[in-house]
């Protein structure tokens, strides 16, 4: 026991001097509804690049050099963030139900929507970066067609300024679902 203590003692200063920042993306405004042509949508799992999926912040510096400190870390995990974030601004969008998976409902939706993102970064130039491709699929036989479209998305946010770049991927991820609702749905 005396051991126990004494390592507890040890543990805890360095513990209390932990300099990791973790820094959240705002959840999505609300806004009003636009009405679409289907029920029910559910997000499949966003397939994000390497460094986008890491849980450090990565930015790119003047060279182009993809940079990141691991003291500076996002709050949760960054694909489920940019797949709960999606779901969350399209259900706020629009006037169909809309969630992650896996699906929560007893009735299946009747759209899955698959979003494959090329980059997401901040970059030097102070403008935050999100393209991609993004599919939507009728899986269980409604009729409508599938379908699918590009995504290029640029918000200004202040380099240096790590929560500016959290807000500024807030803001891209709320445009990629208004582009998805309007191209898709």
């Amino acid at each position: 026991m005396k051991y126990l203590i004494l390592a507890l003692a040890a543990v805890a200063p360095a513990a209390c001097t932990d300099s990791t920042l973790r820094y959240d993306v705002p959840a999505p405004a609300p806004m009003e509804r636009q009405a679409v042509n289907v029920r029910s949508v559910e997000v499949r799992e966003v397939s994000l690049p390497l460094y986008a999926g890491l849980e450090a912040i990565t930015v790119a510096d003047e060279t182009g050099a993809l940079v990141s400190n691991p003291d500076v870390l996002w709050a949760d995990d960054p694909v489920r963030t940019f797949t709960q974030g999606l779901a969350s601004a399209l259900d706020q969008q629009t006037t169909a139900t809309v969630a992650a998976e896996p699906w929560p409902l007893s009735e299946d939706p009747d759209l899955r929507l698959d979003v494959r993102v090329a980059s997401a970064l901040a970059g030097a130039d102070g403008q935050y970066r999100l393209a991609g491709q993004y599919f939507a699929a009728a899986p269980f036989g409604d009729g409508a067609p599938d379908r699918s479209g590009r995504f290029d998305i640029s918000v200004p946010f202040t380099p240096g300024d790590t929560g500016s770049i959290a807000r500024a991927q807030g803001q891209a991820i709320e445009e990629l679902a208004r582009t998805v609702a309007r191209q898709s749905f």
